[in-house]
């Protein structure tokens, strides 16, 4: 209606901490508009209003319609937008992240653009898988070895106990469906993962894309950060599902379920706003502090929104 004002956006201050979000939502043949700050939700069954500063991803499935004014709410909250295409392939995109502070992003970088430090941190990220071993001496190369043999016994174990028959991994990104029912379980359990673990980068203001383990691609820290919770997780739920709905043909929407049950509690979300800011060695920052600096090699920080003259050597203007 012309003329008619939305709602205002959002006070940083207003918006919730990743942490203390809902993990995701997933919506599929419906239509997603705005009324206020809240997300306005329309299928055949009627509407429903989902505050957007409470959700962390939002996984839109097929046949959803988003309006304009829906995006422009999912931004200003600093969502994620996992959007899920049919046979389980994902395209990603996010909205501006919760922190504005580049703290965790210029730490990140830092971190991954010296040899030194970027192993250190990749050995980081192995001990948190091997509590119970020292690794700080062990190659990239003996690090992968190590891991892939700790993968494939927790396939081994998940098999043994739920009696779902196992051989090796096998993913076709072009047909999910050319899978056998564990590895579509797999796809899907771990898709539901990463689009968790990518919400998470993304609005603590870390880039997805730099990785220390895995390289090359937008989401290489997306992968490297999920590889920390497979074993607990994704994996556990999958043959799980498997194990309970075997050939059913909506083995795939029915381990994303059981991995929204799996994160309810929380639990997984604190611990990986915990874990991202240890990884990268910097505390959580305060997403309401908007502070702008100019930055100089010489004179270190300096104030933003003042009018500076002309510099001389000599100190004069």
């Amino acid at each position: 209606m012309a003329g008619k004002m939305g709602a205002k956006k959002p006070e940083l201050s207003e918006l919730s901490r990743v942490r203390d979000r809902l993990t995701f939502l997933y919506l599929e043949h419906a239509k997603l508009n705005r009324q206020d700050s809240a997300m306005m939700v329309t299928d055949n069954r009627g509407t429903v209003f989902v505050p957007a500063a409470i959700v962390s991803v939002l996984m839109l499935g097929p046949g959803v319609d988003v309006t304009h004014r829906a995006m422009e709410l999912i931004g200003d909250s600093g969502m994620a937008v996992v959007w899920v295409g049919e046979q389980g392939v994902r395209q990603y995109a996010h909205g501006r992240s919760l922190n504005h502070s580049s703290r965790i992003l210029q730490a990140q970088a830092k971190l991954v653009s010296n040899q030194r430090s970027r192993v250190a941190v990749a050995r980081k990220m192995y001990q948190m898988r091997f509590p119970n071993d020292d690794v700080s001496d062990l190659t990239m190369a003996e690090l992968r070895g190590k891991e892939g043999s700790r993968v494939r016994n927790v396939y081994r174990h998940q098999s043994l106990i739920t009696h779902v028959n196992w051989s090796r991994r096998e993913y076709n990104p072009d047909n999910f469906e050319a899978g056998t029912p564990i590895n579509k379980a797999l796809t899907a359990a771990h898709q539901a993962l990463y689009g968790l673990s990518y919400s998470v980068i993304v609005a603590m203001g870390a880039s997805a894309g730099l990785g220390f383990v895995h390289t090359g691609h937008d989401l290489s820290f997306v992968y490297d950060f999920a590889d920390l919770y497979k074993a607990e997780y994704s994996i556990p739920v999958a043959f799980r599902v498997a194990a309970e709905f075997g050939d059913d043909k909506d083995i795939g929407s029915r381990t994303r379920l059981a991995m929204r049950d799996a994160f309810s509690d929380g639990k997984l979300l604190v611990r990986m706003v915990q874990d991202l800011t240890s990884i990268l060695g910097v505390t959580e920052t305060d997403i309401g502090a908007g502070v702008i600096n100019l930055w100089d090699d010489k004179m270190g920080l300096q104030k933003f929104g003042v009018q500076y003259h002309e510099f001389k050597e000599d100190g004069g203007v």
